[in-house]
């Protein structure tokens, strides 16, 4: 069957909130794995920040021995780091829980992927230097205002353990696929951590601070957080890697068909190692066969896949998508259901009629 409509149709963004501005990748109709600005998912708390000047500069202050305002112009001039990197936020797929949870109810494209270039966050701090007492980094946004429930004026900020922070590919980037990072992703820097989910991502960068305690932030110490208990804290614990979670993004779900032969195709990524098996089953989960790649399973990426469907019997049927990773982590059949809705990741299913 030709699926070249793919290529001819011009998808939008799908709204979930103008402000601040929320807004899903249609991951349905998205063929390729370089995912271009204006389709990249937008997942903001709070509205875009205002610039009140054109020069900028980053400092970084705190548990260093050398404490250093960078401009963009030394930025720019340091050895440069560009990798391909899938972002999702810790909220995709928040409106398949059961039971229900409150908060933006996302579908399956808050997520989006690009190359990103710019400057290992370890490159800077050759400059800096560390004291030994250094235990998290603290990234604070341009981005500000009151969090439900406060009064409070507030920056996003979010802190990083020193050895994700260390890592070679946390970078603080100034360009996506090649062209200088589009304001409402960032602009002028923003972090990028591979591997975690986009929480951790800190856009419009403001400053860096090195603390030698534990950041309690609300962003992280009250959101971004799993509460697996509806009522009481016990048992909560950070949101930090991405889950091991796959896509099917044809068919649609409910879609009608007719009898023939379709290619099912998806997408399927981690937050540790890389995808080393996808499976379909076309009867609901009773049995599973393996699908082939149609790109390169990588480190930080999500691996497109598709399997051959011959099917000549009229009816319904659910088909389901499961990935398995590198470190033997397997989509489940059950979410890990938590109140606040994050890291949805069970087996992807959907239903289709053929007629």
């Amino acid at each position: 069957m030709d699926h070249s409509f793919f290529s001819k149709v011009k998808p939008c963004l799908i709204t979930k909130s103008f402000v601040p501005e929320n807004k899903e990748t249609p991951i349905h109709f998205i063929a390729n794995d370089i995912i271009g600005r204006k389709l990249f998912y937008r997942r903001n708390h709070f509205p875009y920040p205002h610039f009140t000047s054109s020069f900028y500069f980053l400092p970084i202050s705190g548990s260093v021995n050398s404490p250093r305002t960078f401009s963009l112009q030394e930025i720019y001039s340091l050895p440069a780091k560009t990798i391909k990197v899938v972002l999702e936020c810790a909220g995709n797929k928040r409106e398949l829980f059961e039971p229900k949870v409150f908060g933006e109810q996302w579908g399956k494209g808050a997520m989006s992927q690009g190359i990103w270039k710019g400057v290992s966050l370890r490159t800077l701090l050759q400059y800096t230097g560390l004291m030994n007492s250094a235990r998290e980094f603290v990234f604070e946004g341009y981005d500000y205002g009151q969090r439900p429930g406060s009064s409070q004026s507030i920056s996003f900020s979010r802190s990083l353990p020193l050895k994700k922070a260390l890592d070679p590919d946390t970078i603080i980037a100034y360009e996506y696929n090649d062209q200088p990072l589009p304001f409402k992703h960032g602009f002028p820097l923003r972090l990028i951590v591979p591997g975690w989910y986009g929480m951790a991502s800190v856009k419009w960068l403001k400053k860096l601070t090195v603390i030698d305690h534990e950041f309690n932030g609300p962003f992280q110490a009250d959101d971004y957080v799993y509460y697996p208990d509806k009522e009481i804290d016990t048992g909560k614990f950070s949101v930090t890697t991405m889950n091991v979670n796959s896509t099917i993004q044809f068919p649609l779900n409910m879609q009608l068909l007719r009898t023939g032969v379709y290619d099912i195709k998806g997408i399927a990524w981690t937050g540790e190692g890389n995808i080393t098996k996808v499976e379909i089953s076309l009867d609901d989960g009773q049995t599973w066969d393996l699908c082939r790649y149609t790109s390169a399973s990588e480190k930080n990426s999500w691996v497109s896949w598709s399997y051959k469907w011959e099917v000549q019997k009229k009816g319904e049927y659910t088909l389901q998508s499961r990935a398995t990773d590198s470190h033997g982590n397997v989509q489940p059949k059950k979410p890990l259901w938590n109140r606040k809705g994050y890291g949805f990741n069970a087996i992807d299913r959907i239903k289709v009629k053929v007629e």
